[in-house]
């Protein structure tokens, strides 16, 4: 079948929603402000930037523009962040990822209204709770006079009148568990959101086959949510080399860079406090270009093995 004019459909689709594309105005305009206009100062990783003279008049770096790339390749610090930035990112997404979908199933075995409510709105809290508030907290609690610290020490974890915070053996597990409470009544939204669509006849029929409840789950209700886990799961493996750095500079020390320094980290005290734009734009896209790569290959990945993708 011959497909028609490309503009005529376009112009009558408009006139006929054009209440859908008014809303969706706004959403376009932050997006191409502030998502794709940022993106023309990529050019300053390939360039020696000189504020005065501006993005374009700045001239360009050494090696094609690729010396500031090289030099980050060969810096004393470059196995370090990969390893630290993986090691954290990997850690979360192993234990952040999989808990809010128990967390949802869990909630979905809750009969009572009123208590799954309550539930869900406790879990919901610590979301709304600044990241500021929230490694006040952590801070605190993990001192040395916290009562986690307090906890381990009569466990014989942790020795006594030292904060955790400057045991670099601590830091990875401090971070990955405090974004866990942060995070699980908020990420068990869209999963909770997706078994409400489950068809209730499915399980009468599971029932009817004398399944029980743990078959029920098992054959039925995590099934009917697959695709929106592979979709959660290639998302989140967007963003595994981009580590918060808000979150670490509140928390880490120099006593525990070795374990605790990460990119995001690094490219602030190197854009910010050292007043090396290049240098850390071109970090900035390294590690951007590792998280598309992640992204795409995950999708494919998905595509070939599941017929599950996001496109």
């Amino acid at each position: 079948m011959k497909k028609g004019p490309f503009l005529p459909k376009l112009k009558k689709d408009l006139r006929r929603n054009r209440g859908a594309y008014l809303m969706f105005l706004p959403v376009l305009v932050y997006y191409l402000i502030f998502c794709y206009k940022p993106m023309y100062g990529v050019i300053i990783a390939f360039k020696n930037f000189i504020p005065t003279k501006g993005i374009l008049a700045s001239p360009w770096a050494a090696n094609h523009g690729l010396v500031h790339f090289i030099s980050f390749f060969k810096s004393v610090y470059f196995g370090r962040l990969i390893r630290n930035t993986l090691v954290i990112s990997i850690t979360s997404l192993f234990v952040t990822f999989p808990l809010p979908i128990v967390f949802a199933l869990l909630l979905n075995e809750v009969r009572s209204r009123h208590f799954k409510g309550v539930v869900q709105t406790c879990s919901y809290l610590p979301h709304f709770i600044s990241t500021v508030v929230v490694c006040s907290m952590v801070t605190l609690f993990v001192n040395e006079k916290g009562f986690i610290t307090h906890l381990l020490v009569q466990l014989g974890i942790a020795e006594d009148g030292f904060s955790l915070l400057t045991n670099k053996d601590f830091f990875v597990p401090i971070y990955v568990l405090s974004g866990l409470w942060q995070t699980l009544g908020w990420s068990a939204i869209i999963y909770v959101a997706a078994l409400s669509g489950v068809d209730q006849e499915l399980y009468e029929a599971a029932r009817i086959d004398g399944a029980n409840r743990l078959q029920q789950t098992i054959h039925v209700t995590i099934p009917a949510i697959t695709m929106t886990i592979i979709m959660m799961f290639i998302l989140r493996l967007g963003s595994v080399m981009s580590v918060g750095s808000e979150k670490i500079l509140l928390l880490y020390n120099e006593a525990i860079y070795e374990t605790a320094d990460v990119i995001s980290t690094y490219v602030f005290r190197k854009g910010l406090v050292d007043s090396s734009w290049s240098y850390s734009a071109a970090i900035g896209l390294f590690n951007s270009t590792i998280n598309l790569i992640l992204v795409v290959s995950a999708n494919r990945i998905s595509r070939k093995l599941s017929g599950m993708s996001l496109w």
